[in-house]
């Protein structure tokens, strides 16, 4: 169960979005499926695809990413480690995969990159302040 934990969450959305981005025929990938026509007051009607699910997931892992960021132990040297390899993979992806090559898979890759830099940033912050100088 630890094991699962030490996986980026990045790496669960990239399974995720591979699963809706190459599922399903070429010309209406899984990604575009609406899921939920929602009603907002000013009366239009909101059409939430998989594609918005999988950013608003983004978001999600992202916050947690830099809360898990905040610690300072060999874990997190792990787990940064192991965000860089994620991004990368998101990076090659996007370049070479001709269906992830859309707007949505940017703006995860993006998010995975954001991750990766502000996790390194955080922690080093958070490294300077526990070391004391006498």
């Amino acid at each position: 169960m630890k094991l699962l934990l030490t996986i980026p969450w990045f790496a669960w959305l990239l399974v995720a979005a591979n699963l809706a981005m190459l599922g399903g025929p070429a010309d209406y990938p899984y990604v575009n499926i609406i899921v939920q026509d929602l009603k907002v007051p000013s009366g239009r009607t909101l059409h939430i695809t998989v594609a918005d699910l999988l950013i608003l997931g983004g978001v999600v892992c992202l916050w947690v990413e830099v809360f898990k960021a905040t610690r300072t132990s060999l874990a997190s040297i792990v787990d940064h480690a192991l965000s860089l390899v994620v991004f990368v993979v998101y990076l090659i992806e996007f370049l070479i995969v001709d269906r992830v090559g859309n707007t949505t898979f940017l703006i995860l890759t993006l998010m995975a990159f954001t991750d990766v830099v502000s996790g390194f940033t955080v922690t080093i912050s958070t490294a300077k302040r526990d070391f004391t100088t006498g």
